[in-house]
């Protein structure tokens, strides 16, 4: 088996994790949000930008350069996904990128036709769709959670499909709760019926190595600042999908996949640091292709992320008054744990850990639903990357002991 870069090697690549805030080294577990930054990413958008700047398809040397940089990354993202380079789509987020699909499918919908979505999703991947109740007058269906276990109760899938369904949009992986979903049995069962499946994989990417193909959805995407890369949005589709559906776009603009769904100027160096992103991952074992090396870190990192978290729930809910949310550690999930601090808000508490410099994220985000069911106003939101130690866990569960002492 191929060794995969130790802790200690991997921070060395983030220059964020020098600093100090009021004289403590600083812990980020705001990765859930976006995480940390290399410093390849960073080169590859500053070499872009400084030597190759420029717009597409012309006939200078730059532009031909920008050409071959963005068919670069889409071959490097396209590995990153086991998908065909022509069918990764980039875009300005994957909020941005859903609601533009959303208006393209819509098109073909008429009303009466149905939608599914989850009430475990970012909000990116429920009102997205739910647009279209307005737009074309199509009818939303919900599968529902339990507040309990913070799964979804997906028996009661099967009782929502019908043959007026088109889509079933679903969440990998829950961003607020660290719930894995059974999305692959979902984009089954819309298959089977004849109906479209989209995958929110935005918090599952940085934490499982995806595979479009096992999973078998139509439509997938993710955003590469959850997986150190820049603020740029990723949209999968297939192939024969992407060249017919009616997607919004002015007259010369190119009409064959992926570009077709792509609208105005790229963000370029956003481009080029989504790629470097996917290489660094690649870069930290050196045995195999790149496929073949994304295999081998994201097992190594699972195991990793999985020891932390487990060790920050044990911690954390040894703690008179920390009530943790969502699937304990031997169920599936990722590495990201919220809770509550009785006597706290949650925005107190990020602001007291902050003090000793240690970053957590608080609030909703963007997972209003989970929070309204769950009967609160906010949460505290812990998640491990792969720079992340044990002693920072440790220090996460002392400074939260420390506000019940």
């Amino acid at each position: 088996m191929a060794s995969v870069a130790t802790v200690e090697q991997i921070r060395a690549h983030f220059p964020a994790l020098d600093r100090i805030y009021n004289g403590y080294p600083v812990a980020y577990f705001d990765g859930p949000g976006g995480t940390q930054v290399p410093r390849q990413v960073a080169g590859a958008m500053n070499d872009y930008l400084y030597n190759h700047n420029a717009n597409t398809h012309w006939e200078y040397p730059s532009s031909h350069e920008t050409d071959e940089i963005i068919d670069r990354s889409r071959v490097t993202v396209a590995e990153f996904l086991n998908a065909s380079p022509d069918e990764i789509v980039f875009g300005q987020n994957m909020t941005s990128l859903t609601f533009h699909l959303a208006r393209a499918l819509g098109r073909q919908f008429t009303p009466g036709d149905e939608i599914i979505v989850t009430e475990l999703d970012h909000h990116a991947n429920s009102d997205t769709w739910r647009s279209l109740e307005i737009d074309r007058g199509v009818t939303i269906r919900v599968l529902p959670m339990n507040v309990d276990s913070g799964q979804l109760e997906f028996g009661r899938l099967g009782d929502l499909l019908s043959g007026k369904t088109k889509l079933v949009a679903i969440g990998a992986a829950s961003n607020i709760l660290g719930t894995i979903n059974e999305f692959e049995k979902a984009c089954a069962m819309a298959r089977d019926l004849g109906a479209l499946s989209f995958v929110d994989a935005v918090h599952y990417a940085a934490h499982e190595l995806i595979d479009v193909k096992k999973i078998g959805s139509d439509f997938l995407a993710c955003s590469a600042y959850k997986f150190y890369g820049p603020h740029i949005g990723i949209l999968y589709g297939r192939k024969e999908l992407l060249e017919v559906v009616d997607s919004p776009k002015i007259r010369p603009a190119p009409d064959h996949s992926p570009e077709r769904v792509e609208t105005g100027t790229q963000n370029h160096e956003g481009i080029a640091g989504a790629a470097a992103a996917v290489d660094f991952i690649a870069s930290l074992t050196d045995h195999g292709s790149r496929r073949e090396r994304l295999v081998a870190v994201s097992a190594e990192m699972h195991a990793r992320q999985h020891r932390m978290v487990t060790q920050l729930w044990e911690g954390l809910n040894a703690i008179d008054g920390v009530r943790l949310y969502g699937p304990t550690p031997d169920l599936p999930r990722t590495s990201t744990i919220s809770f509550t601090v009785r006597g706290y808000t949650s925005d107190e508490v990020a602001r007291r850990l902050a003090d000793k410099g240690i970053f957590a994220s608080d609030g909703d985000f963007y997972a209003l639903t989970v929070i309204e069911r769950l009967g609160l106003k906010g949460v505290v939101r812990a998640g491990c990357a792969c720079y992340t130690t044990e002693d920072e866990v440790d220090r996460l569960i002392n400074g939260i002991r420390s506000l019940m002492a």
